[in-house]
């Protein structure tokens, strides 16, 4: 009789592996991931959580929101998407907790606001507004 697991009343311990998970249970894969698809308006940002499948897209993501019936000038044709404020393709593959972000076209190019005040010979004043010109007495 083996005195360490033969003996009445004792029960042996369930295997495991080194990081003491139980041998056998799929702990690899997890059934879904979380991930969040943000849109903003000057006036209003929408976050809406997600918990979607291993292996979801970018693209899929946005669609699986419904954002795009809150706000039907969406298109992923023609505005860019991002993760986490890095520009990314709509095929790419989303991980746990990423934030898709969907962009707004800018209104102006701002390297062209840029060069068209160097142009007029005015200084821009530190929070990006005109500066105002002093008049010499």
């Amino acid at each position: 009789m083996n005195s360490t697991t033969d003996k009445p009343g004792a029960e042996a311990a369930p295997a495991g592996d080194a990081a003491g998970n139980p041998v056998g249970e799929d702990t690899a894969a997890p059934k879904s991931i979380h991930v969040e698809v943000a849109y903003a308006l000057p006036d209003r940002q929408v976050i809406i959580p997600l918990e979607v499948a291993p292996g979801t897209t970018l693209e899929q993501a946005v669609a699986l929101s419904g954002i795009t019936e809150q706000f039907p000038e969406i298109d992923l044709g023609v505005n860019k998407v991002g993760i986490f404020s890095k520009l990314s393709k709509r095929d790419t593959v989303l991980r746990e907790h990423d934030r898709v972000e969907i962009y707004r076209p800018l209104i102006a190019d701002p390297k062209k606001v840029r060069k068209e005040r160097a142009a007029q010979g005015k200084k821009m004043k530190k929070g990006g507004g005109e500066a105002e010109k002093t008049e010499k007495a």
